[in-house]
C-alpha cells in the first residue's frame, strides 16, 4: 500500500437525509485535502456518471436527475481498482444499513465504521432494542408495529397499559428524527402512525422520558466527553439538528460526575452489544431523577460543522483533522 492510501469518500445517497450527507462529506473532504489523502468523491446515486468537478458533489443542486438511482454502476467505476479505502459520509438507508458495506466488502475494500452486521443491527432501531434489552442496556419501554397489521384500537390499549402517554413515534430505519412524532394522547396516534409509514413499513412505538437530551461518542471502545443537546425546540428534531443557532451545545454536559461515568459505560456497552466497530454516537435521554436512558446507537454520525462527534472530540483535544485521521487509522 502507498504511504497514505487512495481514499474514495462517498457522499450524497438516496435518502431522505441526502442533504445532511453532502454536508458532512464536504467536512471530511476539506480535512482529508489538509492531511495529504489522494480523495476521489462518489454519489453513488449518481450511478457511473459522476461528476468531474469536485463542488457539484456537495451543492445544494443535484448534479443530474436521481429519480432511478443505480447504486451497482457506481461500484463498477473503474477508479475502484486504485482505492485503499471508502470513508463513508452517507447517512441513513443505503448508507448506514451495511447495503454499501456489502458492496464494499464484496470488492474486498477497507471501509469507515462498522462492519454489515452491525450496521443493519443499529440501523433497526426494533432489532437495537431487543438486543439492548438483552444485554442490559436500560432504554425506554417500547413497542413495534408493522404497516396493515396495525389495529389503532388496540395498540392504544397496549400503550396505556404499557407505558403511558406520551410516547415517541418513528420509522424503524431512518435517521435524523425524520418521521418522528411525539404523542401525547391516543388522538394523536393515528397521524403518527402515518407519517412513520411514509419512510418505514415498521414503526418503533418508545416510552417518552422526560428530561435533558444527551450523547456520547465512542471512538475504538473509548468514550469521549458526555455532551448535552439543549434544542429551542421541545424535542432534538430535524430543523434544531441542522440549523445554526437552533440548539446549544454543553460539552462536557454539566452533570454529576457519577452520572456522567454511567452515560460513558452504557455507550460503550451499546456499542459492543451491537458489536459496532471504530466509531458511534450513542444517543440518551436524561430523567429529572438524572437516570439515562439509552435510545439508538448511530454507526454513521454526522460530520458537519454542527456535527456532535467533531465538538465531543474536541473537547477531548482532538481536532476535526484528527479525528478523520483516527477513524482512517482505525479502519485500517
Amino acid at each position: 500500500m502507498k504511504t497514505k492510501p487512495h481514499i474514495a469518500l462517498l457522499v450524497g445517497g438516496t435518502s431522505p437525509e441526502r442533504a445532511v450527507s453532502k454536508a458532512s462529506g464536504k467536512s471530511v473532504y476539506e480535512a482529508l485535502k489538509t492531511l495529504g489523502y489522494k480523495t476521489t468523491v462518489i454519489d453513488p446515486a449518481y450511478g457511473g456518471e459522476q461528476p468531474e468537478n469536485i463542488e457539484q458533489f456537495f451543492a445544494e443542486k443535484d448534479f443530474s436527475i436521481i429519480s432511478n438511482p443505480n447504486y451497482i454502476k457506481a461500484f463498477n467505476l473503474d477508479i475502484w481498482k486504485d482505492i485503499d479505502l471508502a470513508f463513508i459520509a452517507l447517512h441513513g438507508k443505503w448508507g448506514e444499513d451495511g447495503t454499501i458495506q456489502s458492496m464494499l466488502e464484496l470488492k474486498e475494500i477497507k471501509y469507515t465504521g462498522s462492519k454489515v452486521l452491525s450496521s443493519a443491527l443499529a440501523m433497526d432501531k426494533i432489532k437495537s432494542k431487543i438486543l439492548f434489552d438483552h444485554h442490559r442496556v436500560r432504554t425506554p419501554k417500547w413497542i413495534s408495529v408493522k404497516n396493515g397489521e396495525t389495529n389503532t384500537e388496540y395498540l392504544v390499549d397496549r400503550i396505556k397499559n404499557e407505558s403511558g402517554f406520551p410516547v415517541v413515534i418513528k420509522p424503524n430505519d431512518q435517521g435524523s428524527t425524520v418521521g418522528l412524532s411525539i404523542c401525547h394522547n391516543e388522538n394523536e396516534v393515528g397521524e403518527a402512525l402515518a407519517l412513520s409509514y411514509k419512510y418505514s413499513d415498521r414503526v418503533l412505538i418508545e416510552e417518552y422520558i422526560p428530561g435533558r437530551e444527551l450523547t456520547v461518542a465512542v471512538i475504538d471502545n473509548n468514550p469521549l466527553p458526555v455532551l448535552e443537546i439543549k434544542p429551542k425546540h421541545g424535542i432534538y428534531d430535524y430543523e434544531c439538528k441542522y440549523t445554526s443557532g437552533m440548539s446549544e451545545y454543553l460539552v462536557p454536559a454539566p452533570i454529576p460526575e457519577i452520572v456522567f461515568q454511567e452515560l460513558q459505560v452504557m455507550a460503550v456497552q451499546a456499542f459492543k452489544g451491537l458489536r459496532c466497530e471504530g466509531y458511534a454516537r450513542v444517543d440518551f435521554r436524561l430523567n429529572p431523577e438524572n437516570i439515562p436512558y439509552t435510545l439508538e446507537v448511530n454507526t454513521l454520525p454526522g460530520m458537519t460543522s454542527l456535527s456532535l462527534v467533531p465538538k465531543m472530540a474536541k473537547a477531548a483535544g482532538i481536532s476535526f483533522e484528527q479525528l478523520v485521521e483516527k477513524i482512517i487509522n482505525l479502519s485500517l
